[in-house]
């Protein structure tokens, strides 16, 4: 037996088969999160019971998407799901998903849309995980920490290696879930932006594709109008973010309350949508993490940031080591051009095909 099917078979056994190693086009493993396929009804109340969108990829329905275990590294300009390393990070987006479709077909980096099928089986588990939010250690459970793996110029925590912490770091609570979406490191992730303040989105988890073009002036980018319907852009009646009594609040059209060139926030549980979205469009909003559900507060204090006067803003999501308990997996930021490098800044990659 060779030394890769060694460590995939010791991975998938001590997990039941919930992790899995998958080698890339030169031979190097990562280890993944097997995301069985969720039904939209099974995560958000009022919808279909077809598939959510994070399984079709340009028409194709998948049983199962793989997500990184951990935050990415980077070794030959490839990135990899590895536990007890410094996650990768000070990289832009492009470069980001650039390492990602460097391991060959199927992989990309993380779409937006998978990282809401977690959040939402969170949600739904009534489990929000811990993580490193506060300088090495859980804001709110201050005796859970991680191994340090790169500090502040002040000598306190930043990064903790992946996987260090305790298993309430984890998604489900058990070492064997998805590690690190509290804190740690931002993730970008694909599939989804503001541009001027209209969402636009990769439809479904097409953003996966190698050929699918995220460029910044791409038509591949669709709308959502009123009706929760993929319009192109241009398009009128669709869904933009403004900025009302202090929360932000979706909209359709462009005549905003308030517009401006500056992050502005309030928690994820009270973003709310005008009377004029309808239900199937606040459904999907749903179903990408983008609105909570009718009168549940319950998504801790996780935080929405954003900007809707600028020009194109990707999102990142979970947070980092010094956002307290405003990090978690439903905290979104659309602040910052993809073009914008930290060292809070990370990535991790997933993929759709064949073991």
């Amino acid at each position: 037996m060779s030394n890769f099917s060694d460590l995939k078979l010791a991975v998938e056994a001590i997990s039941g088969g919930i992790n899995t190693v998958i080698l890339d086009d030169v031979g190097m493993p990562s280890i993944m999160y097997a995301v069985s396929k969720m039904l939209r009804s099974e995560l958000v109340a009022g919808a279909t019971s077809d598939a959510h969108q994070a399984f079709l990829v340009d028409g194709t329905e998948y049983d199962v998407a793989y997500f990184s275990k951990y935050q990415n590294i980077v070794q030959n300009s490839r990135a990899y799901s590895l536990p007890m390393q410094d996650p990768k990070a000070s990289i832009t987006f492009d470069t980001a998903l650039t390492y990602c479709r460097n391991k060959g077909d199927g992989w990309g980096i993380q779409p937006f849309s998978l990282w809401s099928t977690v959040a939402l089986w969170c949600k739904k588990n009534g489990f929000q995980p811990h993580g490193n939010n506060n300088y090495g250690r859980d804001v709110t459970y201050t005796w859970e920490k991680g191994v340090p793996s790169y500090y502040n110029s002040d000598g306190t925590v930043a990064r903790c290696a992946t996987g260090s912490g305790p298993a309430t770091w984890y998604h489900d609570g058990t070492r064997q879930g998805i590690a690190d979406l509290n804190g740690n490191v931002w993730e970008w992730c694909a599939g989804m932006r503001l541009v001027a303040g209209e969402l636009q989105v990769i439809p479904y988890a097409n953003c996966i594709l190698a050929t699918c073009d995220m460029g910044a002036s791409s038509d591949e980018w669709k709308c959502i109008d009123a009706d929760g319907n993929y319009v192109d852009q241009g398009s009128d009646n669709t869904l933009h973010l403004d900025y009302i009594s202090s929360k932000w609040c979706w909209i359709v059209g462009d005549s905003f309350t308030s517009q401006s060139d500056a992050s502005r926030s309030c928690t994820f549980a009270n973003v709310y949508a005008s009377d004029d979205v309808s239900d199937s469009a606040k459904i999907l909003l749903r179903c990408l993490g983008l609105l909570p559900e009718d009168s549940d507060t319950d998504y801790g204090s996780d935080y929405f940031y954003a900007n809707n006067g600028a020009a194109e803003r990707v999102p990142f999501r979970g947070g980092d080591w010094y956002n307290g308990s405003y990090a978690g997996v439903f905290y979104v930021t659309l602040y910052y051009p993809r073009s914008n490098s930290n060292t809070y800044i990370g990535f991790r990659s997933a993929y759709y095909g064949s073991l």
